[in-house]
Protein backbone atom coordinates (compact mmCIF):
# COMPACT_ATOMS: atom_id res chain seq x y z
CA UNK A 1 0.00 0.00 0.00
CA UNK A 2 1.09 3.40 -1.24
CA UNK A 3 0.81 6.32 1.01
CA UNK A 4 0.90 10.07 -0.08
CA UNK A 5 4.33 10.42 -0.27
CA UNK A 6 4.75 7.18 -2.26
CA UNK A 7 1.55 8.04 -4.56
CA UNK A 8 3.06 11.84 -5.18
CA UNK A 9 6.42 10.33 -5.87
CA UNK A 10 4.97 7.86 -8.81
CA UNK A 11 3.14 10.62 -10.25
CA UNK A 12 6.69 12.98 -10.64
CA UNK A 13 7.91 9.71 -12.02
CA UNK A 14 4.94 8.76 -14.80
CA UNK A 15 4.27 12.31 -15.72
CA UNK A 16 6.31 14.96 -13.76
CA UNK A 17 9.65 16.23 -13.61
CA UNK A 18 11.42 13.06 -12.84
CA UNK A 19 9.51 11.65 -15.78
CA UNK A 20 12.92 11.21 -18.07
CA UNK A 21 15.25 9.72 -15.29
CA UNK A 22 15.56 5.79 -14.73
CA UNK A 23 17.15 6.41 -11.22
CA UNK A 24 15.54 9.25 -8.99
CA UNK A 25 14.50 9.87 -5.47
CA UNK A 26 11.27 11.80 -4.50
CA UNK A 27 11.02 13.82 -1.39
CA UNK A 28 7.79 14.88 0.03
CA UNK A 29 8.46 17.86 2.47
CA UNK A 30 5.48 18.52 4.18
CA UNK A 31 3.86 17.81 7.49
CA UNK A 32 6.41 15.42 7.85
CA UNK A 33 9.25 13.85 5.06
CA UNK A 34 8.23 10.77 2.84
CA UNK A 35 9.94 9.61 0.01
CA UNK A 36 9.78 7.46 -2.57
CA UNK A 37 13.00 5.59 -4.70
CA UNK A 38 13.26 4.64 -8.58
CA UNK A 39 15.80 2.08 -9.57
CA UNK A 40 16.39 1.57 -13.22
CA UNK A 41 12.70 3.00 -14.49
CA UNK A 42 10.91 1.34 -11.65
CA UNK A 43 9.72 2.11 -8.14
CA UNK A 44 11.72 -0.01 -5.38
CA UNK A 45 9.26 -1.54 -3.27
CA UNK A 46 11.24 -4.11 0.02
CA UNK A 47 9.44 -7.50 0.41
CA UNK A 48 9.23 -5.93 4.35
CA UNK A 49 6.76 -2.91 5.28
CA UNK A 50 6.65 0.12 3.16
CA UNK A 51 10.48 1.11 3.17
CA UNK A 52 12.27 4.38 2.34
CA UNK A 53 11.14 6.33 5.70
CA UNK A 54 13.90 8.98 4.14
CA UNK A 55 12.20 11.71 7.01
CA UNK A 56 13.88 9.55 9.81
CA UNK A 57 17.04 9.23 8.98
CA UNK A 58 18.92 10.65 11.95
CA UNK A 59 20.89 13.63 11.10
CA UNK A 60 21.68 15.72 14.12
CA UNK A 61 23.14 13.13 16.66
CA UNK A 62 20.82 13.50 19.86
CA UNK A 63 19.04 16.32 18.22
CA UNK A 64 14.83 17.39 18.63
CA UNK A 65 12.72 14.55 19.92
CA UNK A 66 10.58 13.00 16.58
CA UNK A 67 7.36 11.43 16.86
CA UNK A 68 8.63 8.09 15.69
CA UNK A 69 10.58 8.36 19.15
CA UNK A 70 13.76 8.80 18.22
CA UNK A 71 16.36 11.86 18.31
CA UNK A 72 17.43 14.12 15.41
CA UNK A 73 15.24 12.87 12.62
CA UNK A 74 15.76 14.76 9.34
CA UNK A 75 12.05 15.30 9.12
CA UNK A 76 12.61 17.36 13.32
CA UNK A 77 14.88 19.59 10.95
CA UNK A 78 13.60 19.56 7.12
CA UNK A 79 9.91 19.26 7.28
CA UNK A 80 7.99 22.65 6.41
CA UNK A 81 5.42 21.94 9.61
CA UNK A 82 8.60 22.53 11.53
CA UNK A 83 10.15 25.28 9.57
CA UNK A 84 6.55 27.25 9.54
CA UNK A 85 5.96 26.49 13.68
CA UNK A 86 9.88 28.07 14.27
CA UNK A 87 8.87 30.87 12.16
CA UNK A 88 5.15 31.34 13.52
CA UNK A 89 7.22 31.20 17.29
CA UNK A 90 10.09 33.80 15.64
CA UNK A 91 7.20 35.85 14.77
CA UNK A 92 4.50 35.93 17.21
CA UNK A 93 2.34 34.80 14.58
CA UNK A 94 -1.30 33.20 14.65
CA UNK A 95 -0.52 29.24 14.38
CA UNK A 96 -3.45 28.79 11.85
CA UNK A 97 -1.78 31.24 9.18
CA UNK A 98 -1.64 30.47 5.64
CA UNK A 99 1.33 29.19 3.37
CA UNK A 100 0.06 32.62 1.17
CA UNK A 101 0.01 34.79 4.41
CA UNK A 102 2.90 33.66 5.54
CA UNK A 103 4.94 33.94 2.02
CA UNK A 104 3.69 37.57 2.42
CA UNK A 105 5.18 37.89 5.54
CA UNK A 106 8.75 36.20 5.06
CA UNK A 107 8.38 38.73 2.27
CA UNK A 108 7.94 41.61 4.33
CA UNK A 109 10.63 40.45 7.18
CA UNK A 110 12.91 39.24 4.25
CA UNK A 111 15.90 41.27 6.01
CA UNK A 112 14.87 39.86 9.69
CA UNK A 113 18.31 38.36 10.82
CA UNK A 114 16.74 35.96 13.37
CA UNK A 115 14.23 34.96 9.93
CA UNK A 116 17.08 34.62 7.82
CA UNK A 117 18.94 32.73 10.48
CA UNK A 118 15.90 30.21 10.75
CA UNK A 119 15.93 29.64 6.48
CA UNK A 120 19.92 28.96 6.59
CA UNK A 121 19.88 26.14 9.01
CA UNK A 122 16.70 25.04 7.40
CA UNK A 123 18.68 25.19 4.03
CA UNK A 124 21.62 23.79 5.81
CA UNK A 125 20.09 20.48 7.18
CA UNK A 126 18.37 19.86 4.14
CA UNK A 127 21.37 19.88 2.47
CA UNK A 128 23.12 17.35 4.44
CA UNK A 129 19.92 15.09 4.22
CA UNK A 130 20.11 15.18 0.34
CA UNK A 131 23.67 13.87 0.60
CA UNK A 132 22.76 11.21 2.67
CA UNK A 133 20.22 10.63 0.28
CA UNK A 134 22.83 10.80 -2.93
CA UNK A 135 25.69 8.42 -1.11
CA UNK A 136 23.46 5.92 -0.51
CA UNK A 137 20.93 5.43 -3.85
CA UNK A 138 23.84 7.58 -6.13
CA UNK A 139 20.05 9.05 -8.13
CA UNK A 140 20.64 10.81 -11.62
CA UNK A 141 17.63 13.43 -10.16
CA UNK A 142 15.76 14.44 -6.91
CA UNK A 143 12.44 16.06 -6.69
CA UNK A 144 11.02 18.01 -3.68
CA UNK A 145 7.25 18.56 -3.61
CA UNK A 146 4.58 18.35 -1.03
CA UNK A 147 3.71 22.01 0.48
CA UNK A 148 7.96 22.74 0.32
CA UNK A 149 6.62 23.54 -3.58
CA UNK A 150 5.21 27.45 -2.22
CA UNK A 151 8.49 28.32 -0.72
CA UNK A 152 10.21 28.29 -4.24
CA UNK A 153 11.41 31.87 -3.84
CA UNK A 154 11.91 31.72 -0.29
CA UNK A 155 13.77 27.96 -0.10
CA UNK A 156 14.20 26.51 -3.14
CA UNK A 157 16.63 28.69 -4.87
CA UNK A 158 18.69 29.29 -1.75
CA UNK A 159 18.98 25.91 -1.80
CA UNK A 160 20.04 24.66 -5.31
CA UNK A 161 22.84 27.89 -4.92
CA UNK A 162 23.96 25.87 -1.38
CA UNK A 163 23.77 22.50 -3.08
CA UNK A 164 25.86 23.03 -5.78
CA UNK A 165 28.26 25.28 -3.98
CA UNK A 166 29.03 23.30 -0.58
CA UNK A 167 29.20 19.60 -1.53
CA UNK A 168 28.67 16.84 1.68
CA UNK A 169 28.89 14.01 -0.97
CA UNK A 170 31.41 11.26 -1.84
CA UNK A 171 30.63 11.80 -5.48
CA UNK A 172 31.87 15.42 -5.88
CA UNK A 173 32.01 15.86 -10.14
CA UNK A 174 28.59 14.47 -11.05
CA UNK A 175 25.70 15.84 -8.10
CA UNK A 176 22.27 14.71 -8.87
CA UNK A 177 20.12 17.26 -10.72
CA UNK A 178 17.70 18.91 -7.93
CA UNK A 179 14.13 19.68 -9.26
CA UNK A 180 10.92 20.97 -8.05
CA UNK A 181 7.70 18.80 -8.40
CA UNK A 182 6.41 19.37 -11.51
CA UNK A 183 2.45 18.58 -10.87
CA UNK A 184 3.08 20.91 -7.26
CA UNK A 185 1.30 19.71 -3.57
CA UNK A 186 -1.67 18.01 -6.05
CA UNK A 187 1.18 15.29 -7.14
CA UNK A 188 -0.15 12.53 -4.19
CA UNK A 189 -4.25 12.69 -5.53
CA UNK A 190 -2.73 12.01 -9.08
CA UNK A 191 -0.30 9.22 -8.01
CA UNK A 192 -3.14 7.99 -6.22
CA UNK A 193 -4.61 7.05 -9.56
CA UNK A 194 -2.12 5.71 -10.92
Amino acid sequence: MRNDAKCAGLAEKTYGSLKKYKDCVFLCLGTGIGGSVFYKGKEFKPYRNSGFEIGHMIIKSDGHLCNCGKKGCFETYCSIKRLKNKIINELGLDKSISAVDLLKVLDINKNNEKLQKIIKEYIEYLNIGLSNIIDIVEPQAIALGGSFVYFEKVLYEKLVELYYSKRYVFNKKELPDLKLAALGNDAGIIGATI
